[in-house]
């Protein structure tokens, strides 16, 4: 089974933002990616480098809510596949990019409920859900912020990206995989901080 692949040695530093790795299934190491996330300040910088091809709808919604609850300023960086589930901590970055070779499948939450599960519970659970899934796609558009009835389109239809046309679509910026144009991208990436002035005393 795939593993997310974290550096719990990461912490803030002068050097850059705190780097974190979203690779495999979200599921598989939730607690220590929430941990991961929760180690950046609020209101700090991170970049999420992601490969991953999704997970529960519960742990996509739950990291995207910390981004956007903690204030994060969040790179997110597409360096293979970001997927169904892993479309939302990609939507919830301030800044987003992608290669050429960078690949997202966009579709409808799809929800899986428990064994043994009675008739009344079963309906419920099926209400519930229908619901759910909407919201959820409908936050998505919201939190790509451009091209909404395209990005709908996309969830509706069950689409593959790619990176190219993701950036045509004004959701994300696209990378050119030679040296010295990839650190342009990421430098350009982070917001610029401000100036410290000496204070006379």
């Amino acid at each position: 089974m795939s593993r997310i692949a974290l550096d719990r040695k990461a912490v803030p530093t002068d050097a850059g933002p705190i780097e974190i790795a979203l690779v495999g299934d979200l599921t598989d190491n939730e607690s220590d990616l929430t941990e991961k996330i929760l180690s950046v300040p609020p209101g700090g910088e991170c970049t999420l480098y992601i490969d991953s091809p999704g997970g529960s709808p519960y742990c996509a919604m739950s990291l995207a809510t910390l981004i956007r609850l903690r204030g994060l300023v969040a790179t997110g960086i597409v360096t293979g596949e970001c997927s169904s589930a892993a479309l939302w901590p990609f939507a919830a970055c301030t800044h987003r990019l992608v290669t050429p070779f960078s690949v997202l499948l966009f579709h409808s939450m799809k929800w899986q409920s428990g064994d043994h599960v009675g008739l009344n519970e079963a309906a419920e659970w099926a209400r519930h859900f229908a619901r759910l899934e909407q919201d959820m796609d409908n936050l998505l558009i919201e939190m790509f912020g451009a091209a909404e009835a395209k990005v709908a389109q996309w969830i509706s239809g069950g689409r593959y990206v790619s990176g190219r046309e993701l950036a045509a679509s004004g959701l994300a910026e696209l990378i050119e995989l030679k040296p010295r144009l990839i650190s342009h991208h990421i430098d350009n990436a982070r917001p610029a901080r401000p100036k410290r002035h000496a204070v006379a005393r």
